[in-house]
């Protein structure tokens, strides 16, 4: 096997003024390449947490997470789709081409094509507020 990530036991507390919140508490689990996994709990059990841990957006408050390849990018489809609302389809798509100053004839027909597989041909000149959330979450 190949692995690609590992989690030890992981921990995440919060501190409110009610007192101590354990999100995650000593999770362990290890990702192989070729793995699909699934996190799969009931609301407030800490799945966003600790995806939000593995991504980097959140540190944990024990454990360790260790990627074994240099420079490994995560990216994850977060609860709400994070459009922006005066921007259409196409230009939301291409928003992170455009920040990252690489927004080329070759990207932008890259971007039209996985819109158009992903069945947004048709709404590319849309705005969020005419999609439903199913196709919001295809483009975001």
């Amino acid at each position: 096997m190949h692995k690609i990530l590992s989690v030890e036991n992981l921990s995440k507390v919060f501190y409110t003024k009610e007192g101590e919140i354990k999100a995650i508490d000593k999770v362990s689990f290890d990702v192989n390449k070729n793995d699909f996994i699934c996190i799969v709990g009931s609301s407030g059990c800490g799945k966003s947490t600790l995806l939000n841990i593995i991504a980097g957006l959140d540190k944990p408050s024990n454990g360790n997470i260790t990627f074994y390849k240099k420079n490994t990018i995560i990216g994850y489809m977060l609860q709400e789709d994070a459009l922006l609302p005066y921007l259409t389809i196409l230009d939301n798509a291409l928003l992170g081409l455009e920040i990252k100053k690489i927004k080329t004839k070759e990207n932008i027909e890259y971007v039209k094509n996985l819109l158009t597989t992903y069945g947004l041909k048709d709404f590319m000149n849309k705005y969020p507020k005419e999609l439903s959330g199913g196709m919001k979450q295809r483009v975001a």
